[in-house]
């Protein structure tokens, strides 16, 4: 006898797997979820300033007082050259792309777990996590900025030169260098929490290996290409070249630095993209 009964259909099933490393970043998305990026950059900036008392001065005040503590140290006391500019501008030229770097380092690393209701709670792209947290820096930055070029153009009177037009340039790549270790810093912090307390001991030290407070003059000429592996150390050259016309030249080993960036940064993003799927478990 034939079994004409009609079979049973299998019951769908859904089967979840983290993401290779193959996987498509699927960078698209950043845009498809611009309306919460824009919300999470005015939040930020908006925390940053909310019930303070001196407000944006704040970022004009911290490159300020560091500027005067060290042109006082190095620049009377210790009397190092300044690349033939007065050293509160050499000072301020380098440490402004520097806070930039090290405030949006920090904040990118602890972006994700600072944004635990977000990531348990909705889906969304990951990235504009990280990303979002690149605003409190640039804008201290910028201000920071108008604030230095006031003291070179009318206090010292400065010259200035069509080098400037370069600043955008490095200062886009001193985002991008700390929006590629950032990737690398917040996804591993998920884990291991004491990455946020590592990063900014090892800024520290870092600090004090590229030329933010004296001038690349001093190191060995012998050295200077070990010196150049720091990938930061080019993009200070460049920033302080395009305000002041540092003497600087930028050798061979100062692009391979900054093409490392770019190394970084791709690794960062497939790393990131690898492990998120676990942030909502772990965090």
């Amino acid at each position: 006898m034939i079994d004409r009964s009609i079979p049973k259909p299998q019951e769908p099933h859904l089967v979840i797997e983290p993401p290779r490393w193959s996987a498509p970043l699927n960078l698209g998305e950043i845009w498809q979820y611009r309306r919460l990026f824009a919300f999470l950059v005015w939040r930020d900036i908006t925390l940053r300033y909310r019930q303070t008392v001196l407000g944006v001065a704040w970022a004009i005040l911290q490159p300020l007082i560091p500027v005067l503590i060290l042109s006082i140290v190095f620049g009377v006391l210790a009397n190092l050259p300044s690349e033939g500019v007065p050293y509160p501008i050499f000072i301020m030229s380098g440490l402004l792309p520097w806070i930039l770097f090290s405030t949006c380092l920090v904040q990118i690393t602890n972006s994700i777990t600072n944004s635990q209701g977000l990531i348990t709670k909705v889906y969304c792209s990951r990235f504009i996590i990280p990303l979002s947290a690149l605003a409190v820096g640039t804008m201290d930055f910028l201000v920071g900025l108008v604030f230095l070029l006031i003291l070179m153009f009318g206090f010292y009177h400065v010259k200035p030169t069509l080098l400037l037009l370069l600043v955008p340039v490095y200062t886009l790549l001193v985002l991008i260098a700390a929006f590629a270790f950032g990737l690398w810093s917040s996804a591993i912090s998920v884990k291991y929490r004491d990455v946020r307390n590592l990063v900014p001991f090892l800024l520290q030290f870092w600090m004090y290996m590229s030329p933010v407070i004296y001038s690349a003059e001093l190191i060995p000429p012998k050295w200077i290409w070990l010196y150049n592996l720091n990938p930061m150390n080019p993009i200070i050259y460049g920033v302080r070249l395009s305000l002041i016309g540092s003497p600087i030249e930028m050798g061979v080993t100062s692009w391979i630095s900054i093409s490392s960036i770019f190394v970084i940064l791709i690794g960062g993003l497939y790393y990131f993209r690898h492990v998120e799927n676990e942030f909502a478990d772990v965090i």
